[in-house]
């Protein structure tokens, strides 16, 4: 038996699973989240950990510890934290993914790098939410001590289980200090910041052991000492993976707080093509891939606010269900610009507002409920139609997996909108399922990634099919309102960005 371990946003969660995939229990709690000084929204390591090792001891009691083979850990991608070598303590909360005080420093970046020149070494694009961005707003306003070095989350809990620092190359993608090109930090590059590559753990590939629990670890997580733990790393490209999207014509929908779609093509060196196209690139966790992704910071979170607005306390699901039926099969022509955390890639912007656009006073509470879904999917739109210029390849499926997937009205839009099948697999906990995947395959348990995914049991998938008539009213709202309302509303953010409103 496997157990994966997926800590992200939200929730952390553990399943227990046997060798052919078959969840066999699943344990869950939320994030603890923390502040810090300033209010900004932080992770307390203590109190992570301690959630860690509660879902999986949980999940891990439903079997002995002997029976368990390994261990693998995914999580939130560019989330992570400082720690003294020496002293085994953190020196910085867990900042998240989402945290906007290193803007500046990722403005910074951009400025004195060639952004074409970075693209091709690292596959990313200067961001905010980088480790390297984080790094140097922590080396200006504190001192990064001698002998720290930075720890991805998924890197940290497997430093808790083992004492062991390591890092795997999808989540070493996402620091802008990993070279893609060749499977290395790029200390060159780190030097010209006045930071060194001791700052970062040994990378390897995902699935690979870390190290085996330790003697004082084992009984608070239900596990046996020494066995192995390994990093699975970036959390929607493991789920990615236990979903089998593997192939450059089918793509996988990540659907969480935030959205995110991903593509696998074989390894190959990135050019001008897929510069322009805006995606972001890294190491896949099959060796001989790598993978492309753009995303929707505020996806399932648009739905989340939503549900606020429309009650107190929040609409429940089978309440929005029914809305949503209120407001008919047909486009609302409402655009909802899905942007309250800004805009990912292909067209990042952390200054863009979410907007309404096309209002009447005909139009009642289940029209803005669906335009908010119909939003969601013209971005989805967006990210595909880039991937195709930027692969040179027709994306005709899209495997989708997560929390949102039980709304099958969200499902038809987006089939309807792209025009693309849409499948949803019958997949207990993708993400989870990738991690203990990965750890068999490192243990030992697989021979490789192609041999785990075949001794997955899959049961048919719910299929969305697009109605061809809706279609094309979405592709007129799309290319006649979503598209033309892009360079304004950017233009707009900056203005009001640079005077200091956009805060209001």
């Amino acid at each position: 038996m496997l157990i994966g371990v997926d800590v992200g946003t939200t929730h952390c969660k553990a399943g227990l699973f046997d060798t052919n995939g078959s969840l066999l229990a699943l344990a869950h709690c939320p994030t603890p989240t923390d502040h810090a000084a300033d209010g900004s929204t932080v992770y307390d390591p203590d109190q992570l950990w301690a959630t860690v090792a509660r879902v999986i001891r949980e999940a891990a009691a439903s079997t002995t510890p002997a029976q368990i083979a390994a261990v693998g850990i995914a999580s939130m991608a560019e989330t992570g934290l400082l720690l003294d070598r020496r002293t085994h303590t953190a020196c910085t909360p867990l900042l998240p993914w989402f945290d906007r005080r290193p803007s500046p420093y990722a403005e910074r970046i951009a400025a004195a790098s060639d952004r074409f020149e970075r693209f091709c070494a690292t596959g990313q694009y200067p961001n905010l939410k980088s480790a390297l961005a984080k790094l140097l707003w922590l080396h200006e306003t504190r001192a990064i001590s001698e002998g720290a070095i930075w720890l991805s989350t998924a890197d940290y809990i497997a430093y808790r289980l083992t004492g062991e620092f390591a890092t795997d190359y999808t989540l070493a993608s996402r620091t802008y200090a990993f070279r893609l090109d060749r499977r290395t930090w790029d200390d060159d590059w780190l030097r010209d910041w006045k930071l060194g590559a001791d700052l970062f753990p040994r990378a390897q590939l995902s699935g690979t052991a870390v190290g085996y629990v330790l003697a004082d670890q084992a009984h608070a997580c239900g596990l046996a000492a020494g066995t192995p733990v390994a990093i699975a790393g970036h959390d929607h490209v493991c789920a990615a993976y236990a979903a089998g999207v593997i192939d450059p014509s089918c793509v996988f929908d990540s659907m969480g707080t935030a959205e995110t779609l991903i593509g696998a093509l074989p390894d190959r060196s990135l050019g001008r093509a897929e510069f322009e196209a805006g995606l972001t690139y890294g190491c896949h966790v099959v060796a001989d891939r790598v993978y492309w992704m753009g995303g929707l910071s505020a996806s399932g979170g648009s739905i989340e606010w939503l549900r606020s607005l429309l009650g107190d306390p929040p609409l429940d699901y089978a309440a929005l269900a029914t809305l949503l039926d209120q407001a008919g099969p047909d486009p609302t022509g409402v655009l909802y610009l899905p942007y309250l955390l800004g805009s990912g890639t292909p067209h990042p912007n952390p200054h863009i507002k979410g907007a309404f656009i096309g209002l009447s006073s005909d139009h009642t509470r289940s029209h803005l409920a669906k335009a908010v879904l119909e939003g969601t999917a013209y971005e989805l739109e967006f990210i595909r139609r880039a991937a195709e210029r930027g692969t040179c390849a027709a994306i005709t499926t899209i495997v989708a997996a997560g929390g949102g997937t039980r709304n099958q009205q969200w499902m038809q839009i987006k089939a309807d909108v792209g025009g693309c099948q849409l499948d949803v697999p019958h997949i207990a906990e993708a993400t989870v399922l990738g991690a203990a995947l990965l750890a068999g395959i490192g243990a030992g348990v697989y021979h490789d990634a192609a041999h785990a995914l075949e001794q997955v049991c899959r049961q048919p998938a719910a299929t969305f099919a697009p109605d061809r008539k809706r279609h094309e009213k979405y592709r007129h709202m799309y290319d006649e309102g979503f598209l033309p309302l892009q360079q304004p509303l950017r233009e707009i953010a900056q203005r009001l960005a640079h005077t200091g409103a956009s805060s209001a």
